[in-house]
């Protein structure tokens, strides 16, 4: 994973680390006294692979990247969950998101000795787009906020997106969708995994094709199968099938996603890598949607500039 680039002096001391902390990789920013990003660094040492000790693997991460000792943390993602470090409690969709500084939960570990927080979730307990939750997801839709970002449509890819509607900085409702999970599942087990072993991703002609299935509302466990049949029926070359795969699940998202939450669009935003983004423009052109990317990174080190707030009172 590459890390991003930051142009701010480096011999300025950082005032506050920010760890976006998942399930299988880590994040952490160093921020300066203006709120400006110092520096970045990325591994593999997510929850699963740092518990039970959170603690000695936060110092070693923090020790390495040269933080004094004083600098405070904060710390979202699935670090707050009930398999990580301490639970934080999910919020009702009545908070906004510039309020998150005011819910921090405060990690009261012994074996730490630097002050440390967790970006609380968000759940939304029922209406018509269902029960559903976020753990870290809002952290990246507070940096949207503070970035200007405060009305509309955001879509958040990645193994499990999120499509939000925001209105004032308010989470109206959401909604999640297992993607790229499945995309990956799909892929390495099961009737379709042989024939994607020598298909192209990224092929536009198939992604595109899968996108109009998509569009057809064809119910997604018969349109799985169908690509399957249709190399089989010498209707697809098998090249095909992963890109085809890829826009079918793509597409369902952005049908299913005006469905469940209730409210056409004419322009989404996008808060996810370059690669992710570009696949999501290319199915947002398909249903007449302009798509606009906004840096993951930018959006984390814009959110942690307003939760520094709920750190220092």
């Amino acid at each position: 994973m590459s890390e991003p680039s930051f142009t701010s002096s480096a011999s300025e001391p950082a005032r506050l680390a920010g760890i976006d902390w998942g399930t299988s990789n880590r994040r952490a920013y160093l921020m300066g006294a203006d709120g400006q990003c110092l520096a970045a660094h990325a591994d593999d040492q997510g929850v699963m692979a740092a518990r039970p000790h959170f603690a000695r693997s936060l110092d070693g991460l923090l020790t390495r990247l040269g933080v004094a000792d004083g600098v405070p943390v904060v710390a979202s993602g699935m670090i707050g969950s009930q398999q990580g470090w301490r639970e934080a409690p999910y919020l009702g969709l009545d908070i906004p998101l510039e309020a998150l500084p005011d819910h921090l939960a405060v990690v009261d570990d012994p074996a730490v000795a630097r002050r440390c927080f967790i970006v609380p979730g968000y759940a939304q307990r029922g209406g018509e787009a269902g029960v559903d939750v976020m753990r870290g997801e809002e952290t990246q839709l507070l940096g949207a906020v503070a970035l200007g970002r405060r009305d509309g449509w955001i879509v958040l890819p990645g193994t499990h997106s999120k499509w939000v509607l925001l209105r004032d900085g308010v989470i109206l409702r959401f909604a999640t969708f297992m993607t790229g999970e499945l995309y990956a599942l799909l892929g390495s087990h099961g009737t379709l995994a042989p024939l994607m072993v020598a298909a192209a991703a990224d092929d536009d002609e198939a992604f595109a094709a899968g996108v109009a299935e998509a569009r057809r509302r064809t119910p997604l466990s018969h349109a799985l199968f169908g690509v399957r049949a249709r190399v089989v029926a010498g209707a697809m070359p098998a090249a095909w099938a992963r890109g085809f795969l890829s826009g079918l699940l793509i597409g369902t998202e952005y049908v299913a996603a005006f469905d469940l939450l209730g409210e056409p669009a004419h322009a989404v935003a996008a808060v996810g890598s370059a690669a992710l983004c570009a696949r999501h423009a290319r199915a947002a052109a398909a249903f007449g949607i302009d798509l606009a990317p906004i840096d993951p990174d930018r959006a984390y080190c814009a959110a942690l500039a307003r939760l520094q707030r709920g750190v220092t009172r």
